[in-house]
């Protein structure tokens, strides 16, 4: 089995490491630790975005009726490495490139595919999603937020919440209940709807990662017509599943978290402390975990490029990821003790972001009873 990377790629890699050099501010180390939620970055994902259009590199791996220009997966994983491993000057839009876009190329109508991904491919626009629920986080099929059709619009009241990038975004895919009599998955549907539609709010939850990072979306007779479906009404499920297969390897979190083994790797040995056998056995089992995430995240990008259908490699690499992030955050609190509790350091940076991995887009716990149910089809109780 071959697993180097061709000239041509190794090209590419090294022509835009080349240009984030050229192109990042230097103190952007600085101002990423607030992530892709925080205003600056996601003010500067814009600008960044549309460099990365101009290019041909945003959304190269689409297909070139909608702005790409039929790039295999692996070119757009070469940008997802380099980006998440930097601290993703992409902001919010890595969403829109990994599985909005692809979702509306599934799923839309002639007009919203017009309509969205244009001004996604140029890098102009900003999505979030609006899935969890107060008493529906994990488990999307307990959603209560209702969209009731009146004449030929819908009109949406509930709520949502855990929502990220949402104060800077343009428009939401939302996850509603068409059908009120339904129950679990039938009877959900996907709509886009623009943030400045009427009866929206939008309310900051402070927590322990950072500021703008998480919100709550209330909606309140929000009318918007029932051409903002995404696919068939009532059958929404179905596009939310295909899209978070995307959506679970888009991040390339164990990019970040090899970097920053590297980093504290560094650290250790300035500080005299790879003479204890048990710090280096740590970084070993660090370094082995990020390894296996990157392994069997390319087994799901290998899937897409020879145009396989979502298997169950999806969530193992998912878990294999968030374990590996996870695991390097709680590493540098342990070796650098003291100095890890000081707010906005390299250890409390790289915790606190740590602590969402296994949250966003499914907790990690979903994910490994959907592993035993559809992989290793163990019995449910």
């Amino acid at each position: 089995m071959e697993f180097d990377w061709s000239e041509d790629d190794l090209q590419h890699r090294a022509e835009f490491q080349a240009f984030l050099r050229e192109f990042l501010p230097a103190d952007w180390e600085e101002l990423s630790e607030g992530g892709p939620g925080s205003d600056v970055q996601a003010k500067f994902s814009r600008q960044f975005c549309h460099e990365l259009a101009e290019r041909g590199w945003l959304t190269q791996h689409w297909p070139s009726e909608y702005g790409g220009h039929d790039a295999p997966p692996w070119r757009h994983s070469i940008i997802g490495e380099e980006c998440w491993a930097i601290g993703e000057p992409r902001g919010p839009q890595y969403m829109n490139v990994n599985w909005i876009g692809p979702a509306v190329m599934r799923f839309g109508s002639d007009q919203q595919k017009h309509d969205h991904l244009p001004p996604i491919s140029r890098g102009e626009v900003l999505w979030c999603q609006g899935f969890s629920e107060p008493e529906a986080g994990s488990d999307l099929v307990a959603l209560r937020t209702s969209a009731l059709r009146d004449g030929d619009d819908y009109v949406i009241n509930g709520s949502k919440i855990w929502t990220s990038y949402v104060n800077h975004a343009d428009f939401i895919i939302l996850l509603v209940r068409t059908d009120p009599k339904s129950t679990k998955h039938r009877g959900i549907s996907v709509l886009l709807v623009p943030m400045d539609t009427p009866g929206i709010e939008v309310r900051e939850i402070p927590s322990v990662v950072g500021e703008r990072y998480f919100h709550e979306v209330f909606f309140t007779d929000v009318r918007v017509p029932t051409s903002v479906c995404l696919g068939p009404e009532h059958e929404g499920w179905g596009v939310v599943t295909y899209a978070l297969q995307y959506e679970r390897v888009g991040a390339a979190r164990y990019a970040r978290a090899a970097l920053s083994l590297d980093r504290l790797a560094e650290l250790a040995r300035e500080r005299g402390l790879l003479e204890d056998p048990l710090v280096v056995d740590r970084l070993a089992e660090a370094r082995t975990l990020c390894e296996a995430a990157r392994m069997l995240t390319y087994r799901v990008i290998d899937q897409r490029a020879h145009d396989l259908p979502p298997t169950t490699d999806t969530q193992i690499a998912r878990v294999a990821n968030t374990s590996a992030d996870y695991r390097v955050g709680e590493l540098a609190v342990e070796i650098l003790g003291p100095e890890a509790l000081e707010y906005g350091s390299f250890a409390d940076a790289n915790f606190r972001l740590a602590m969402t991995a296994g949250v966003a887009v499914g907790a990690t716990e979903v994910q490994l009873n959907m592993i035993a149910a559809r992989h290793l089809e163990l019995p449910r109780e």
